[in-house]
């Protein structure tokens, strides 16, 4: 691994909500960022703010929903930005709607990007980390990977196979010093609640907000090499889930 004034973290989902808040969090904290998103210019906002904490940010253009590449474009943000010390994988989707009624169209989209685009962004990485002897996988899933919620049984799913996959690549890569751990926030305050694929009304007001996310996978991503934060399940204080 690098040394620990100059890791160097890729962070997929970062244009915006958690993954932006998690990108500025980290430059505050002196962390370079490889930012990947598929809108180059919010991506280059986000690096521009970044920059002003002195560290390296560079963005790059992904669209993890297209899964058959996301391999190779990972590969290719490697080749140019160099080793990864620490992968996010926030990027994700909401989606309501109850299981009968799910369209395998929308089922698949919503596995895909919230479950197949993670394995892949792992299989591009993992081996430079192994090379490396060592790294930080942190994924970003969801109460919904604990527990069932009627009306989101696509996005459970993908949650709940988000959380198998990281305990598997947990225990096969310990071995080779890569620490694999998931977060798993409740209801956030981001603008999944404004896209088309979920109908939900919650009050907004009493949600985790993305800074108080981003702060816990600084947290996590930044205890001793020593240990490992497993799992980290934060919920709202008031009680929404």
């Amino acid at each position: 691994m690098t040394s620990s004034s100059h890791r160097r973290a890729l962070i997929t989902g970062a244009s915006s909500g958690i993954g932006r808040e998690t990108a500025l969090t980290f430059a505050k904290a002196g962390i370079d960022l490889a930012l990947v998103s598929r809108s180059q210019a919010k991506l280059e906002a986000v690096a521009d703010a970044a920059r002003q904490h002195g560290v390296q940010a560079t963005a790059y253009t992904v669209d993890l929903a297209n899964v058959a590449q996301v391999r190779s474009q990972i590969e290719t943000v490697l080749a140019d930005f160099g080793a990864i010390d620490i992968l996010v994988n926030n990027a994700g989707m909401g989606y309501t709607g109850d299981l009968m009624d799910t369209s395998l169209e929308d089922w698949q989209r919503v596995l895909d990007l919230n479950l197949t685009s993670v394995f892949q962004c792992v299989q591009a990485i993992v081996p430079k980390m192994r090379q490396q002897k060592g790294g930080t996988i942190i994924n970003v899933a969801s109460i919904a990977a604990h527990q069932t919620f009627p009306n989101w049984g696509a996005y459970c799913v993908s949650k709940f196979g988000l959380l198998a996959l990281s305990k598997t690549l947990a225990a096969e890569e310990r071995a080779n010093g890569i620490r694999v751990m998931t977060i798993s926030p409740g209801s956030v305050n981001t603008s999944i609640w404004d896209t088309d694929t979920v109908q939900a009304d919650f009050d907004r007001t009493q949600m985790l907000t993305p800074e108080i996310v981003a702060e816990a996978i600084l947290q996590a991503a930044t205890i001793s090499d020593r240990a490992v934060v497993e799992e980290f399940i934060l919920m709202p204080n008031a009680g929404t889930f």
